[in-house]
């Protein structure tokens, strides 16, 4: 378990809702390379490292991921909280509103929806360490 401060550490404070900018910020959210995937590659592959302190690595960059994926949903939440539906029609905005209305939910901003398919986890410490470097955009 973890010991959660109830608070981001960058406060959000976005004034002026904008559907538009909330789409494309949401990828980051569930996209391919978004928050949501990054945060279960790295938890999901810390339990078949055959060191304890790459575990632990592991284990603390997944715990950043999920705490990114707090920053990016307070982003959403507040570029989509008070839109009115001619803004929401105008932005392209509404195929989401009908479904999720203002809630968080992940997707890519082309509309899919995040899948377990956007990360691996195979089990053999190399390979899982390649994917990671990949995702990160490190050159390998």
């Amino acid at each position: 378990m973890w010991s959660y401060e109830k608070r981001l550490q960058y406060p959000v404070n976005i004034k002026e809702p904008n559907a538009k900018i909330a789409q494309v910020i949401m990828s980051q959210y569930g996209g391919p390379d978004g928050e949501l995937g990054a945060s279960m590659r790295y938890i999901s592959q810390r339990y078949s490292m055959p060191y304890s302190e790459v575990a632990a690595i592991l284990t603390d960059i997944g715990t950043e991921e999920l705490a990114h994926l707090e920053m990016v949903s307070t982003i959403v939440h507040q570029l989509t909280k008070n839109l009115s539906m001619e803004e929401i029609e105008k932005s392209g905005f509404a195929n989401y509103y009908v479904d999720h209305t203002i809630g968080i939910w992940p997707m890519a901003a082309g509309g899919i929806p995040f899948n377990s398919c956007e990360f691996q986890s195979k089990g053999d410490a190399i390979t899982d360490l390649f994917e990671d470097m990949a995702a990160d955009g490190a050159i390998l």
